[in-house]
């Protein structure tokens, strides 16, 4: 984007105080939860990016401290120190407690940045207990120190430098989060997907704590391309090299790597000036106008829609897909602090009309490549036109049958969803039990015939053959693809319930797997559930104890002898060895039951996850079967 050598005191804009931060924390990180802690470190670490994006910074270095503090050190130009104009105190002093005032609102300092609102450093400050910032610049060491955004002395001269950077030390404050202790993974997975945005970009991440020594270092020559890659490193591509491209028009830049897969799931991440836009924007709108246009432009000069009818739309073509777009934009638009999703409109046009030229001159000289993204995209269209015919079957079939629902579904009484609970159930003996043992008022039963089919491995064709996908489809009432309709849902509770073996977790899978694939909106919205039934029942005299892991049971049993008892234990072979009233009051009793939310943490890690181990690809699930085989447990 070109290098801005003006970066001073007369750069930076003064427009508020700070203290709105800690009384409405939320309002500026989202939350106080493990999220907001480290949104805190990502708003310090963005500011060292923007310096890497204007050319300025090569190496940046994160360090998690012994006692709990956080360093993000870079090699910048340095914060300006001298007496601001407006504030007559250090600029540093200016930036680091005024909640408005940064360098990001004049483009004499940065012509692109993620830090548009210039609340990012002192939303840190404010939320710890306290924090330096040592400042290398004009030859000296420059500090200050603050304790809860608030200078403790005025910036002072510590020490000589021949070289410039920034370096920020803070302890988040216990009065404000709930954990204030941060996760060396996810800091690590941050600090990656930046060294992937900013190719040469070298980010060193140290773990002190725990009296620990690791070190993780990124630094990534082919940048996007190579995140691409690493997001297909499990899946079979299409072609030996991504397409790449990096052009610019007006003042906007845009970058784009792309790669296809012979998977079925898309995956499109984009991003403003380093940025992620979870939901994306004007730029995933015109990269998609873009990609569509290409392809068929492309598709019907060679004739390689034979007996199509028409075009591919956007869906047919965006099937296995996997994309970096990441655009530099001057002054993003974006909704909320948390910059979720992109609003510039003149970002659309330009993405548009340059993925388009240069995918088409990618596909000129790649034919192979082409031709086989648009079969793949053929078959696409054909599967979603047999998809179609068997949904809307399903559906008729749904409307017809009113009031006897699918399977061997016994549903409850209540038509109130808030007290409804639907408990999928594994075996026809175990769903007896359950059909027995429940509160017909308030509990549906579905006992499952047989393992269900992957819904990873197929499209949605062959999967919609399936009974017992479709028996759970009309049980939960909410439709699927785009008749999906989360508000008709009939059940707020929706509870698998399986053996707690290898077989009972493998149909656990099976089933979060379709959830995940179809209903990915009941896992976000708190609506699903894995039951926890026990593995023993202990037996003294008359009472009766139940356990779900052998480590209670066996404390248990041990402190009951040392009492001179005689417990009696037995191991419960899987649900359908229970009789009604126990599975009852072990397994679907409110007042007794543990349940299992089942909530995405990360949704990347999720998709990667499903795919290792639900995926056609054998050696990433043979790695992973012979790592974690001897510690296997249900964490959900």
């Amino acid at each position: 984007m070109g290098k801005v050598s003006d970066y001073g005191a007369s750069n930076i804009q003064v427009l508020k105080g700070l203290e709105a931060v800690r009384r409405r924390p939320a309002m500026y990180i989202g939350s106080t939860d493990v999220h907001g802690l480290h949104h805190i470190f990502t708003e310090i670490l963005d500011n060292s990016v923007d310096e890497a994006i204007a050319g300025y910074c090569t190496h940046i270095s994160v360090k998690l401290n012994s006692d709990g503090s956080l360093t993000v050190k870079d090699n910048g130009r340095g914060i300006p120190v001298d007496m601001h104009p407006e504030t007559k105190v250090s600029t540093l002093e200016t930036v680091m407690t005024n909640l408005h005032a940064g360098g990001k609102f004049e483009q004499g300092a940065y012509k692109v940045s993620g830090g548009l609102h210039g609340v990012g450093m002192k939303c840190t400050n404010a939320l710890s207990e306290w924090m330096i910032t040592r400042v290398r610049r004009d030859g000296g060491i420059y500090e200050q120190k603050y304790e809860r955004g608030v200078p403790t002395k005025q910036v002072e001269r510590v020490g000589e430098a021949k070289d410039t950077g920034t370096e920020h030390t803070f302890l988040p404050d216990s009065k404000i989060f709930s954990t204030t202790e941060f996760s060396f993974d996810s800091i690590v997975k941050k600090c990656r997907q930046h060294a992937y945005l900013t190719a040469k970009l070298r980010i060193s991440v140290i773990d002190e704590t725990g009296g620990r020594n690791r070190r993780y270092d990124l630094y990534f020559e082919d940048g996007i391309k190579s995140y691409v890659q690493f997001l297909n490193i499990n899946e079979k591509a299409i072609g030996d090299d991504p397409f790449y491209m990096n052009k610019q028009e007006n003042d906007i830049l845009a970058e784009v790597s792309l790669q296809y897969t012979d998977g079925m799931d898309e995956d499109v991440r984009c991003y403003t000036n380093n940025i992620i836009n979870p939901e994306g924007g004007t730029h995933l709108a015109g990269f998609r106008t873009a990609i569509t246009s290409a392809v068929n432009t492309y598709a019907q000069k060679a004739d390689l829609l034979k007996g199509m009818g028409g075009t591919l739309n956007g869906d047919d073509v965006r099937e296995g897909l996997t994309a970096i777009v990441s655009v530099k934009v001057p002054n993003p638009q974006f909704e909320g602090q948390t910059k979720i999703k992109l609003n510039n409109p003149e970002v659309k046009s330009v993405v548009t009309k340059l993925v388009r030229d240069e995918l088409l001159t990618y596909f000129d000289e790649n034919p192979n490549v082409a031709k086989e993204i648009i079969g793949k995209a053929v078959l696409a269209n054909k599967a979603k036109a047999a998809a179609k015919a068997a949904r809307d079957a399903v559906i008729r079939k749904s409307a017809l049958e009113t009031t006897t629902l699918p399977g061997k579904l016994a549903d409850c009484t209540s038509r109130d969803p808030s007290e409804s609970e639907l408990f999928i159930v594994e075996g026809n003996s175990a769903g007896g039990s359950a059909k027995q043992g429940r509160d017909r008022h308030t509990q549906a039963i579905l006992p499952l015939r047989g393992k269900i089919i992957n819904t990873h491995k197929y499209r949605v064709d062959r999967v919609l053959e399936n009974n017992e996908f479709n028996d759970i489809t009309t049980a939960l009432g909410v439709g699927i693809g785009d008749t999906f309709d989360i508000s008709k849902l009939r059940y707020h509770k929706v509870i698998i319930m399986s053996d707690a073996d290898v077989d009972g977790l493998h149909i656990t899978t099976l089933v979060l797997t379709l959830f995940f694939r179809f209903f990915r909106p009941l896992i976000e919205q708190g609506y699903i559930y894995v039951a926890q039934p026990p593995l023993h029942k202990v037996e003294i005299g008359k009472k009766k104890y139940y356990f779900i892991n052998d480590e209670d049971k066996d404390t248990f049993v041990a402190q009951a002898k040392a009492s001179g008892k005689a417990p009696v234990s037995n191991r419960f072979k899987g649900l359908g060895e229970m009789n009604p009233e126990q599975l009852r009051e072990t397994t679907m009793d409110p007042a007794y039951r543990v349940l299992k939310k089942v909530h995405i943490e990360d949704a990347e890690e999720a998709e990667n996850t499903f795919e290792m181990l639900m995926g056609s690809e054998v050696p990433p699930r043979r790695r992973f079967i012979q790592t974690h085989a001897t510690k296997a447990t249900l964490d959900i």
